[in-house]
């Protein structure tokens, strides 16, 4: 089969060149400066997000996977605690829970939202008394259930920590995502819908103490020049990242929106064909769809035959993480969490991105529903 057009999973190409005449002059004044590592341009990024956060304090570091590290370390989840999150997630949400010494214990998704099923988090917990704190995720863009979250968390003395590495400026009933626990933890990775020219990340808290503590641990618990009051980490946001995310803050609700009426449009196409579009919670009052994940019967087939029609696709995530080797020692076995083995074996990621057109949507839902006649 010949493709009849081209429709990438990503196009960052066409976004930096909207950008470009405002970017690079930028990124040569940071170079100029020659201050490359944290410093003003840092900060003023920090002052900016956090307004966008709706934040206190923003902090910017190396990754989104550091992030979730230094909110770890910074909660003082010690080796031996336990820490709630979903299996079905980037590996980073729980390689950073082993990373800090702590154990990851799953809490299976819902199948409509794709996050943690918050019904069954009182459940788990009680199974896990000891347990310190739980990293929900807002995957793909949307917030997961919040409220009935932080209540079961606030019951039994759990620190709640946003993995909102896929959801900058999403809402949870107008309150933005990584400003509802006690810390936010973003991802500024290129595909993001605010990304960076490399690695970056940001974590976000409206608490004083637990800035000042996720500043000096970053820069490896130094809260003084050569004194350091803790062990941290290295994870430091470089200026010409900082320079760049400045630039594309300013586009961000723009690119945003331009999301959200694609979901709206693929929605419409694809209603009344067999696969399974994202539900948007009530609660969702704002989600940013850094990704647009169908469930569908046949997934692998229909994958292969979006490919030979020139559209690209992911499978978001084909192993959950209690599936995982590495994480063989933690005794979960296939069907333990039998949502999140589903989502796996039928979720596909179609392209979504602010630069698709109306043919482009048309074009792939008229291939879905080709491939289901």
């Amino acid at each position: 089969m010949t493709a009849e057009r081209r429709v990438p999973l990503l196009k960052l190409e066409s976004q930096h060149n909207e950008i470009r005449d405002y970017v690079l002059p930028e990124v040569l004044r940071v170079i100029d400066s020659q201050r490359f590592i944290l410093g003003e341009e840092v900060e003023r990024f920090e002052r900016e997000i956090a307004v966008y956060c709706g934040t206190e304090y923003a902090l910017g570091c190396a990754s989104g996977s550091d992030a979730l590290l230094l909110a770890l370390l910074a909660l003082e989840i010690s080796p031996g605690d336990e820490v709630l999150t979903t299996p079905y997630t980037f590996f980073a949400t729980a390689g950073a829970i082993v990373r800090a010494g702590a154990i990851p214990v799953f809490v299976d998704a819902d199948d409509k939202t794709f996050n943690m099923n918050s019904e069954l988090l009182r459940e788990v917990m009680r199974c896990h008394p000891k347990a310190r704190g739980v990293i929900p995720v807002h995957l793909f863009g949307g917030c997961a259930d919040m409220e009935r979250i932080c209540s079961v968390a606030a019951e039994n003395g759990l620190a709640v920590i946003e993995d909102a590495a896929q959801a900058i400026g999403a809402d949870y009933m107008s309150r933005r995502a990584g400003g509802i626990g006690q810390i936010g933890c973003f991802s500024f990775y290129p595909s993001k819908n605010l990304g960076c020219y490399g690695d970056g990340g940001l974590v976000t808290t409206n608490d004083r103490a637990l800035a000042h503590r996720l500043a000096s641990l970053r820069v490896h618990g130094c809260t003084d020049k050569y004194f350091h009051q803790w062990i941290g980490i290295n994870s430091r946001l470089d200026a010409l990242q900082a320079a760049v995310l400045r630039v594309k803050l300013g586009y961000l609700d723009r690119w945003t929106e331009a999301r959200r009426r694609n979901a709206g449009v693929y929605r419409e196409l694809l209603a009344g064909t067999p696969v399974f579009t994202p539900v948007q919670a009530p609660y969702q009052t704002r989600h940013i769809y850094n990704q647009f994940v169908i469930r569908c019967p046949q997934r692998d087939k229909l994958q292969a035959y979006l490919k030979a029609s020139g559209i690209g696709t992911e499978v978001y995530y084909p192993t959950p993480l209690h599936l995982q080797p590495c994480f063989g020692y933690l005794g979960y076995r296939s069907g333990d969490f039998p949502c999140t083995e589903q989502l796996a074996a039928e979720a596909l990621a179609l392209p979504i991105h602010e630069s698709l057109t109306k043919a482009d949507l048309e074009y792939v839902s008229e291939r879905i529903r080709r491939f289901y006649q």
